[in-house]
């Protein structure tokens, strides 16, 4: 009996160490199967990808044979060409003209007489003015006058001096003739008339001395009045009565002689050799909506290290619309061609070979688009000059002409 039931121990036991066996190995399989799946499916995504991109290359490789066989085909078989569908453009027919560019710049209008009055003296206490802003001035015409109760005292004392002198001049000379008229009789001495002579002698050069005292602490009293130097405008007035006047941080007066305008500005130096006396300019006032042409009147001679540049002028012709201080748009010619050709800057295109345009000939009663290689030379706005490579007479595709190939049947818009 007990042989019995070991062998049924023995027997659940191996059963038992079957199943745990077992059951590792089927999540083992299970797993495997899972990663098996997972590279299957990212190696066929990489398979598709592959192909896509050489059905692609081989697309791109038909595309261009296409292309090239039929603008061949266009060249040599006029019958194809007339199968094609025409495209659409506009022309323009080429002429010489002259060309010109200009190098533009921003500049204001100044005047060319602009004085800021200043007194001929020391500053001094303004005592009156005579002037408003604005107001029309003359050359001498007195503008403030300043305080010279000091020097007014002086001019008193110094003419009060010569007066004196003036006396004792007089007396001098009197009792020298009187003494001369004995002397003739043969009274008196020598000495005596020597002596009389001497002192009208000396107030004679005191006289001098004190006459030339009073016209200077007379001139000196004239400097408390200030007067302009210039006709124009008072452009600026400052001062305030009660105010010092002609000292630094004080009121000024400002006169602008508007008769006499100038543009200025300022060009970069890499223009240097580009701009002299002389050149043409343009001058354009968009706020007086008005253009002048003139010529550069003024150069500067240095560089500004600030801004590196040099200081041009042009003069203007007087104008009660023009200011001081306008802004106005300088356009100076530096460069010019005559009898050169001229075409749109948009026109201009550009392949592996150069730059080019696409030109519109009549071959067999069509319109043929033609690429033409262009040299350019300079652009003013969006007009380009065309050195070599278009002539007069050339018709020139200004419209449409994007996606033109050598040798496309075109017609006109």
């Amino acid at each position: 009996m007990i042989n019995k039931t070991n062998n049924v121990n023995k027997i659940m036991n191996h059963t038992t160490m079957k199943q745990f066996v077992a059951i590792p190995a089927a999540a083992l399989i299970l797993l495997c199967s899972c990663g098996d799946s997972k590279k299957d499916s990212n190696a066929n995504l990489n398979d598709k990808k592959a192909a896509l991109e050489k059905l692609k290359g081989e697309k791109d490789k038909l595309d261009s044979k296409i292309t090239s066989l039929e603008t061949d085909l266009a060249k040599i078989d006029t019958s194809a060409a007339a199968q094609q569908k025409a495209k659409l453009v506009a022309v323009q027919t080429l002429a010489a003209s002259d060309f010109a560019h200009y190098i533009e710049l921003q500049g204001r209008i100044d005047a060319e007489n602009v004085s800021y009055v200043t007194p001929r003296g020391a500053p001094g206490q303004v005592k009156a003015i005579y002037v408003k802003q604005g107001q029309q001035v003359k050359k001498g015409q007195l503008l403030l006058k300043l305080d010279n109760a000091v020097v007014q005292q002086n001019v008193v004392a110094a003419r009060q001096g010569l007066e004196s002198i003036k006396t004792q001049l007089s007396y001098a000379k009197n009792i020298y003739q009187r003494q001369k008229n004995l002397w003739d009789q043969g009274i008196g001495t020598e000495v005596q008339l020597i002596t009389a002579k001497n002192n009208v002698a000396t107030l004679e050069n005191q006289l001098q001395a004190s006459e030339e005292n009073v016209k200077a602490v007379q001139e000196q009293a004239n400097t408390s009045l200030v007067y302009s130097d210039v006709n124009g405008i008072a452009d600026q007035v400052t001062v305030k009565m009660g105010e010092s006047f002609g000292s630094p941080g004080s009121g000024v007066i400002k006169i602008v002689n508007n008769s006499q305008l100038k543009v200025t500005g300022n060009i970069p130096e890499n223009y240097l050799g580009s701009v002299s006396k002389g050149s043409p300019i343009i001058i354009q006032l968009p706020d007086a909506n008005k253009t002048i042409n003139a010529n550069v009147s003024f150069v500067g001679a240095s560089i500004d290290v600030i801004n590196r540049g040099f200081v041009v002028e042009a003069k203007l012709p007087a104008d009660p619309s023009l200011k001081p201080n306008q802004i106005a748009l300088m356009k100076i010619k530096d460069y010019g061609a005559s009898n050169t050709i001229v075409v749109p800057l948009n026109t201009l295109q550009n392949d592996e070979k150069g730059k080019f345009v696409m030109v519109a000939t009549t071959e067999n009663g069509k319109m043929i688009a033609h690429k033409r290689t262009v040299n350019i030379g300079q652009l003013n706005g969006d007009s380009l000059e065309v050195k070599t490579g278009l002539k007069a007479g050339d018709v020139l595709i200004t419209e449409g002409f994007g996606s033109l190939y050598e040798g496309q049947l075109v017609t006109l818009k």
